[in-house]
């Protein structure tokens, strides 16, 4: 059975991917040409979809890891305890 996180991470991932195709072939059908090429203007678009898609995916990354992120994990950092660590130390 698929967890919960699990289940939103793939949700939300296959929905960005959704919308990158979404945008892919609005501006397929927008800016093509009659022999089925693209316009320069479209290509120009679809650079622009293609680089939004990557800051989108990097923002869904650091955001599910955040929301995602249970305390009792021991992912996080503690300052307050003395176990003898190495800081300030080359």
């Amino acid at each position: 059975m698929v967890e919960r996180e699990q289940l939103i991470e793939i949700v939300v991932s296959v929905g960005a991917v959704f919308l990158m195709l979404a945008a892919m072939i609005a501006i397929g059908s927008t800016y093509g040409t009659e022999n089925s090429t693209l316009s320069p203007e479209g290509g120009q678009m679809l650079i622009g979809v293609i680089v939004g898609f990557i800051l989108l995916m990097a923002a869904v990354g650091i955001g599910l890891a955040y929301t995602l992120n249970d305390p009792e994990d021991g992912l996080e950092t503690n300052d307050d305890d003395d176990n003898g660590d190495a800081k300030g130390t080359f």
